[in-house]
């Protein structure tokens, strides 16, 4: 693996885009704590510090912690992925996006056009309601968060959290096309990584004031070394389904004969269905937080059901997480355009008709393995509510995060040794491995 680096300075492309990215990335972290004009920091800060188990904490944790310092980059880069979430979700409904995602290269230019107009649109509401929101808030204290408002400062708030957004997603596209890896997931990636080492320095206190032993310590470094294991073995993990292909004449050329397979991937959906679950399931805790729910008896007894760590919620939690799973995954997938295709270019698979009986074999797998992912999806998920409540670990570990940090870090790294080995450089690791994959 060392030897692996070493061979990256030897490939001036490479090194190139590996200094751009790690340099755009610098810019973002710069921005996260470069203010929005008119906020008593120190106000806001007390006010997050009461609200990490609701819908603020999960946002303020995507966007490296910008929402809590309400910077220019406060929104982050949620709206330009809740664009692409829906006009996903829109080309199932409307036939003009189908359309347009199957024309190939012009078809995803334009469907990028319209994420970039709803980026920007859903940024302006976004930021409106936050603007609102902040005049309205205050620290334990009682300070505002806002001293001045009025309209001067929501116009000025508004142009402020756009303008951040909009630069984020500039920022990700330069990434994607001039650097290494995709510029969106690297963003996320990076405003997660930003609290490792306050995390790192917290644990070290810890274990000198003697409220975690060192043995206590290498046993959770041990399990968090398996969970991150695991997780890169499952997100490798695949069914492949043997496709043959019938040979065929087209002009005075023969086509096909060859075998290959379908890769499905256990799973599919990848992080979309924890963010839509943990969306979901805050929204209760963060709509009490703006009432007073001791004075509503059944109300408070719903928010306790529903707070972090209880019985009730990981319930909830893993439903929500699964039934996203197969709802994603049958919107991101559709078996029927597959089987056509397959039929289309003579393929088919070993002992099935080719057409129907294909899409319902193809429907039938997929199902399987989704409900392998979910479990898998939900367990990682599930991880930090019994690390935290139930062995009083004292750093979040698992979740969302965690997924989403290991697929960025081995998307990424894919990515790098793809750019090796086309330059005849052996990748990360030995020849076996690199050539077996």
């Amino acid at each position: 693996m060392i030897g692996g680096f070493q061979n990256i300075a030897k490939i001036p492309e490479l090194k190139k885009r590996i200094f751009f990215t790690l340099a755009m990335l610098a810019v973002y972290r710069l921005g996260c704590h470069i203010p929005t004009p008119g906020i008593d920091t120190a106000a806001l800060a007390a006010f997050f510090s009461e609200r990490q188990g609701t819908l603020f904490g999960l946002f303020d944790m995507f966007s490296g912690g910008a929402l809590s310092r309400m910077s220019v980059m406060a929104l982050g880069i949620m709206p330009y992925i809740s664009a692409s979430i829906i006009l996903e979700l829109l080309t199932v409904v409307i036939p003009y996006l189908e359309k347009l995602k199957k024309e190939g290269e012009q078809g995803r230019k334009k469907i990028t056009q319209y994420t970039r107009y709803g980026t920007v649109i859903l940024s302006i509401i976004q930021g409106f309601g936050i603007a609102v929101g902040l005049e309205r808030m205050s620290s334990p204290g009682g300070a505002m968060v806002v001293p001045v408002g009025g309209w001067g400062f929501r116009l000025l708030a508004v142009i402020t959290l756009a303008a951040g957004t909009a630069f984020l997603m500039w920022l990700g596209e330069q990434i994607t096309e001039r650097g290494i890896g995709n510029g969106i997931s690297l963003i996320i990636f990076a405003g997660i990584v930003a609290r490792f080492p306050l995390a790192v320095g917290n644990t070290f206190r810890l274990m000198k004031t003697g409220e975690i032993t060192p043995f206590f310590m290498a046993l959770i470094l041990a399990f968090m070394i398996g969970v991150v294991g695991f997780i890169v073995f499952m997100e490798r993990g695949q069914r492949r389904i043997p496709v043959q292909y019938a040979k065929r004449v087209v002009g005075r050329k023969m086509y096909g004969g060859t075998s290959t397979h379908l890769p499905l991937k256990i799973n599919t959906a990848g992080v979309i269905p924890p963010i839509f679950a943990s969306s979901i399931i805050m929204f209760p805790a963060t709509i009490a937080n703006f009432l007073n729910v001791k004075e509503i008896p059944w109300l408070q007894t719903i928010v306790t059901l529903l707070s972090p760590g209880h019985v009730v919620y990981i319930l909830i939690y893993v439903i929500f997480i699964i039934f996203f799973c197969y709802f994603y995954t049958a919107v991101h997938f559709n078996p029927v355009d597959v089987a056509d295709n397959m039929k289309k270019y003579g393929g088919y698979i070993p002992g099935i008709r080719p057409g129907k009986n294909t899409a319902e074999y193809i429907d039938r797998v997929l199902t399987r393995i989704t409900f392998a992912g979910a479990i898998y999806v939900s367990a990682v998920c599930v991880l930090p509510q019994i690390l935290i409540y139930q062995m009083n670990v004292p750093f979040y570990f698992g979740g969302t995060a965690l997924l989403i940090v290991v697929g960025v870090a081995m998307d990424t790294s894919n990515q790098i040794e793809s750019h090796m080995l086309t330059r005849h450089y052996e990748g990360f690791m030995r020849k076996g491995l690199g050539r077996a994959r």
